[in-house]
């Protein structure tokens, strides 16, 4: 527990920002959004952080081409896509999949525990809509959920005591304008991130 994903990296500012920060990963996004990157765009932004945090290719229903371009030219550590596509991929042997939960999932899925990664996510992706956190607990309980949508400095305290994640992710929440990262709000939210996880695993509230 206490993984931290900055997520919608556009520009060098921001993910010098995320590594300064100590964050565990950055994501970059390939799927409509003012934050989308091309793979080449993306691998350039991604060099800094090889080694040193997890890359992240962030998908929704990726076509094979897409998919193709990003393996071959971006080289993801992680492929973050949406659970019902996710087992119709297949992925290169160093690359990880992180399914995508918008919803509650079913009974049998909730109550299947596993030590992969999952995303749980608001309703719409990078539009800071908070995540359903009495879902997203339930779910922690079982799986190492990485909590995302609607996080911000300002919630990630009472998210993690709430909700008990793996991680959390936040993108919009650090931006000081929609696609533009400000890197005092990253470094707020991972140092804020960091103490809560701290005080949840000594039992504090």
């Amino acid at each position: 527990m206490a993984f931290i994903k900055i997520c919608g990296m556009t520009d060098a500012r921001a993910v010098e920002a995320a590594l300064a920060a100590g964050a565990d990963a950055i994501g970059f996004v390939f799927a409509p959004s003012v934050r989308r990157l091309t793979p080449q765009q993306a691998e350039l932004l991604a060099r800094p952080a090889r080694g040193r945090a997890l890359c992240v290719a962030v998908t929704q229903h990726p076509d094979a081409a897409l998919l193709q371009e990003i393996f071959s030219q971006f080289r993801p550590d992680v492929l973050q896509t949406d659970a019902e596509d996710i087992a119709g991929i297949t992925l290169p042997q160093a690359v990880v999949g992180w399914p995508v939960l918008r919803a509650v999932p079913s009974a049998a899925m909730a109550a299947k525990p596993s030590s992969a990664p999952l995303l749980f996510e608001g309703p719409r992706s990078g539009t800071g809509t908070v995540a359903d956190w009495h879902a997203a607990r339930e779910l922690a309980a079982t799986h190492a959920l990485i909590l995302a949508g609607g996080l911000s400095p300002e919630n990630v305290s009472g998210a993690i005591a709430q909700v008990r994640p793996y991680g959390v992710d936040v993108s919009s929440g650090v931006e000081e304008a929609p696609g533009r990262k400000s890197p005092e709000r990253i470094g707020l939210f991972v140092t804020t991130a960091r103490a809560a996880f701290s005080r949840a695993a000594s039992g504090e509230n």
